[in-house]
């Protein structure tokens, strides 16, 4: 049967855990193109278009995170993926979260970045579904014109501008709304994280309007066993802002989940 998810599948099965990476909102999974070059050298690195984004299906409606973290498990069983680590960037992260919420037992590392494990508030509830009106009333490219210079900072290259701002107008509004409004209904993670048995990487961006330093802090303090990255220089996107800070942080992480693994 096929995936019901596009995706990319790089490099070979080595003796090392596969990383699993899932894209924030509204992006694909071109986001994590740096990370995919340059740890499929050495490991399979598996990322998904989230249902509603990229090349996968267009689901309308609500779409909660447990469909996403659900795709993803069914995703990792037709590519004979047992055990991973596991990343994710803003919904990513929540995605992530869920998933091990879900199927924890299949993950080996978590890692977090630029998300917050708090429930919405009623006011967060309805400015998500009134964008998600907004966005299927008038499409993508207002919301992304608006939006660039808070998803990467105003002085992020111009090349990573036109990247982030790509993936964001090529999003099917009928997705990112659909994610809106499911995301306006999750639940709250923040116990979760204090039973998170593996180790977690939490990295955010130093300049983050979203998910600022201080949210990255309290879920380090939660976490059993974490580390904490703040990269200079980067907002919400520090992955695609400074690649090789992000990367070097999530290599040296790597090399601990593996060693352990062992």
């Amino acid at each position: 049967m096929a995936p019901f998810l596009a995706y990319e599948d790089k490099g070979a099965d080595t003796s090392l855990l596969p990383l699993v990476l899932v894209h924030g909102h509204p992006f694909d999974r071109t986001m994590w193109t740096p990370q995919t070059e340059a740890f499929s050298a050495s490991r399979r690195v598996i990322a998904p278009d989230l249902r509603g984004y990229g090349a996968s299906p267009v689901v309308p409606g609500l779409t909660p995170l447990s469909d996403f973290a659900r795709d993803i498990e069914a995703l990792l069983d037709e590519l004979k993926v047992r055990e991973f680590v596991l990343a994710g960037l803003s919904m990513g992260g929540q995605i992530a979260m869920e998933c091990y919420r879900l199927f924890g037992e299949r993950i080996r590392g978590l890692v977090l970045a630029d998300t917050f494990p708090a429930a919405e508030t009623a006011a967060g509830k309805a400015v998500r579904n009134e964008m998600a009106d907004r966005l299927l009333a008038e499409g993508m490219r207002g919301y992304a014109d608006e939006v660039l210079e808070k998803m990467v900072a105003p002085y992020a290259a111009p090349q990573v501008k036109t990247h982030v701002h790509r993936m964001m107008t090529a999003t099917p509004p009928e997705g990112a709304a659909a994610a809106l409004r499911g995301r306006a209904e999750r639940p709250d993670y923040r116990t979760l994280l204090t039973r998170v048995t593996v180790p977690t990487l939490v990295v955010v961006g130093a300049d983050d309007e979203y998910t600022p330093v201080a949210d990255a802090e309290a879920m380090h303090a939660a976490l059993p066993d974490s580390t904490l990255k703040v990269v200079e220089g980067a907002a919400h996107m520090p992955n695609l802002e400074r690649p090789t800070e992000f990367n070097e942080a999530l290599r040296e992480f790597l090399t601990r989940v593996d060693a352990l693994d062992c």
